[in-house]
């Protein structure tokens, strides 16, 4: 392996495709460590909700370590930036001992800011305003983003409330300073997609999301309220984070939530793969494989074309 290229593993894919299983298990076979690209699972205290399944970091008796999960209290804010530089630390770390960094996960914006090096992410948080922003009205903060001049909002995501939130305050900070592109280390990256049909992945969601209910997903936001993170800030988490709440608001019944639920994981899915899509219109080359593939087969696979990529 040459030194200067800096290899970096990457596989992601929607919800409930399988990443982790392989990611663990190429990372065991080719001498690497898991970098987590999930912008949920660095909280600490939210399991089942985002799927950590740390049990899966073990293979053949051997504990594949990890990053970037659990380094954050739930109720904390953590951003696109915030991750780029916990993400640098690690890789320049796992470089220097020699070990592969594979990162994993299904957070496209995150992924997408190391490979274009995205200049916005930069941007700090600005609390203040978010506070003052209507963080669960969409067509509200459409109108909102909309007031601001074009040149600081071409590059917006208009498909969620948390991404409006975000390029609202990215342009309200453009108006009023310029950003310096930062240096980065420079990587190699090999990008790995797991897909497959579309009936699969539902029966997959809806096989893990009953087990996350059996497993005690309600119980685990019950407790995030209790130990004082907020209703406000678990709503904007989202997902099996939003719902819960509002079923525990008695917003929901148990029916509905687990009907909704449902409804908006699998309607998550599509919006990650759009973003997939997206990334290599961008000029991302990502390697599909079959997530319906054998476990055994798909890790082989994964190291074939990493030996072809990195000449081995």
């Amino acid at each position: 392996m040459q030194i200067d290229k800096k290899p970096l593993l990457i596989i992601l894919g929607p919800t409930a495709s399988g990443k982790t299983r392989l990611a663990v298990s190429v990372a065991g076979e080719l001498n690497g460590e898991v970098i987590s690209a999930d912008s949920r699972q660095v909280f600490k205290d939210m399991d089942i909700g985002t799927g950590k399944d740390l049990h899966e970091y073990m293979i053949n008796g051997k504990a594949i370590p990890y990053h970037l999960i659990n380094i954050r209290e739930a109720g904390e804010n953590y951003n696109v930036n915030a991750f780029k530089d916990d993400f640098y630390k690690v890789f320049e770390q796992l470089t220097r001992q020699g070990k592969l960094p594979v990162l994993c996960g299904g957070t496209g914006m995150y992924i997408h800011s190391l490979l274009q090096n995205h200049e916005y992410t930069a941007v700090p948080v600005n609390q203040d305003l978010r506070d003052s922003l209507p963080i669960h009205d969409i067509h509200l903060l459409r109108e909102l983003l909309a007031g601001y001049p074009a040149a600081v909002t071409e590059h917006a995501d208009l498909s969620s409330a948390k991404r409006l939130v975000r390029a609202i305050e990215i342009a309200e900070y453009l108006q009023h300073h310029t950003l310096t592109e930062e240096n980065r280390p420079g990587v190699q990256p090999l990008v790995i997609g797991l897909d497959g049909e579309v009936g699969l992945r539902r029966e997959r969601i809806y096989k893990r999301l009953n087990e996350r209910f059996a497993h005690g997903l309600i119980e685990e936001v019950e407790g995030l309220l209790k130990r004082g993170v907020s209703a406000e800030m678990l709503l904007f988490y989202g997902l099996e984070y939003k719902f819960i709440t509002e079923y525990l608001q008695n917003k929901l019944s148990l029916p509905e939530l687990k009907e909704k639920l449902y409804i908006a994981i699998r309607q998550f899915a599509k919006r990650q793969m759009t973003f997939f899509r997206k990334m290599e219109k961008d000029g991302i080359m990502i390697n599909w494989l079959d997530s319906a593939l054998e476990p055994a087969h798909l890790t082989r696979e994964v190291i074939k074309l990493y030996q072809q990529a990195f000449e081995l």
